[in-house]
């Protein structure tokens, strides 16, 4: 194993011990992990930098004030989660109890949700700008999305991730609800062309902008 290999296992089984066993000090750390209280700073100070961990003096009844050890918040991100599976079981909890449409109305109250959220940062935009600011939306979401101008003008924007993808897989209306949150947000007409839920690379949407109205 490479010495920055070997850095970063060290500094994951101390993020793991702290994790299962913290708050924890430097001393507990070193015997835990049969390495050298000095060896154990040096990796506790790099996760102290990183915002992984975070310290606090503990004072005694006797003795010197001993310093303990715990992880961030941040931290947490580093831990594997299962909110999808839940997430899952309660709809299909609810699809079991009330039926498809209840999961459906759902789907739809984040639908109108999201849209009063997001609705006033497109305000007085042109449609590129609007494409641009949907796609950063995506991006703080986890969506990894791009987006670029075709020389036809219209617009291609493309997921390369999908935070709700166990849930799209089996719930499909989440998928037309996000596509229909899209065309009301850029108030043009949105296709979607590939999407992960069904098997595709990523999630691609054709962007065109609505033909403009008629003078009556």
């Amino acid at each position: 194993m490479k010495k920055g290999q070997e850095s970063g296992s060290t500094r994951r089984m101390i993020m793991t011990l702290l994790k299962m066993k913290g708050p924890l000090t430097i001393g507990a750390l070193a015997e835990e992990l049969g390495i050298t209280e000095m060896g154990v700073r040096r990796h506790v100070l790099q996760l102290e930098q990183d915002a992984l961990a975070k310290t606090k003096v503990v004072r005694q009844a006797m003795g010197r004030p001993m310093h303990v050890y715990s992880l961030t918040e941040r931290a947490e991100e580093y831990f594997p989660k299962s909110y999808h599976n839940l997430a899952l079981e309660l709809l299909r909890e609810l699809d079991h109890i009330s039926g498809t449409e209840a999961v459906n109305v759902l789907f739809e109250g984040r639908r109108r949700r999201m849209l009063a959220q997001y609705s006033p940062m497109m305000e007085r935009r042109n449609l590129e700008e609007r494409v641009a600011e949907l796609s950063s939306i995506q991006n703080a979401g986890g969506y990894m999305a791009e987006w670029n101008r075709e020389e036809d003008g219209s617009y291609v924007m493309r997921e390369y991730n999908c935070p709700i993808r166990q849930v799209a897989s089996q719930y499909r209306k989440a998928c037309q609800c996000e596509q229909n949150l899209f065309e009301e947000l850029l108030d043009a007409t949105v296709t979607r062309n590939e999407c992960m839920a069904e098997g595709g690379q990523c999630c691609r949407y054709a962007i065109v902008p609505k033909p403009a109205a008629k003078p009556s």
